[in-house]
Order: C-alpha cells, then structure tokens, then sequence
C-alpha cells in the first residue's frame, strides 16, 4: 500500500513538470548573445581559472565543442574536484554584460570517460 502511494505520487510529480515545468534551456556559448533569463550552458574550460569560488569568486572561460566561441563565466559555490582546464561543464546562469554570472550551486562537471567513443582493440 505505501509502495503504490509512493509510486502515484511520483508519477503526478512527473505528469506536472512535463505538463507545466519550466526547463532551463541547455545551450552553447555561441548561442549566449541575445538570451534573456536563466539559461543552462555547456562548453569547455580554456585558459587558467582563478578564484576559489569562496572567498573570491571562480572566473574562468567556456569556450564552444567547435571551439569558435567563448563567454566568461562568474561563480560563486561548490567547485567540483573535477573541475580543471579542459574539463566540459554545464553551468546556469544569466548573461550581463557578456560576463555569464552564474547561479551558485549550478556547476556541474561532465566525465569524459563516459561521453569518448569506446576503444577497439
């Protein structure tokens, strides 16, 4: 009986976040100039990040798969121990100024292990 319970109220929470959730849209830096609102954004990290995230805020640069564009990235928050130059994240966030300033608690890094076609032998 708690079993059923349980698995009717999921299933009513997930009927109403298709039906009338708001999704975040996923997109590249590329596609950042002219959004308005709270975006999610994915990319790779270039160059050297500074900051701790903390104390000073992590400043650091996403730059496209393609490698053709890049935005500046502000976050304050958890910083993944996988976090590092190279390394593809996901972010949310909102443009200002060109700058990505990013909700804290959104970085998310992405394992390249999983995502890399599978080795033949």
């Amino acid at each position: 009986m708690i079993a059923l319970s349980v698995a009717a109220a999921l299933a009513v929470f997930l009927l109403y976040t298709s039906a009338f959730g708001r999704g975040t849209p996923t997109i590249s830096p590329g596609q950042l100039p002219g959004t308005h609102g709270r975006v999610s954004v994915v990319g790779t990290v270039v160059g050297k990040p500074t900051g701790d995230g903390h104390q000073q805020a992590l400043r650091f640069v996403m730059r496209d798969r393609d490698g053709t564009k890049t935005v500046p990235v502000v976050y304050r928050g958890s910083v993944p121990d996988l976090f590092k130059t190279g390394r593809e994240v996901v972010i949310d966030g909102t443009l200002v100024d060109g700058t990505l300033r990013a909700v804290p608690g959104s970085l998310v890094t992405k394992c390249p292990s999983k995502y890399a076609p599978a080795k033949s032998a």
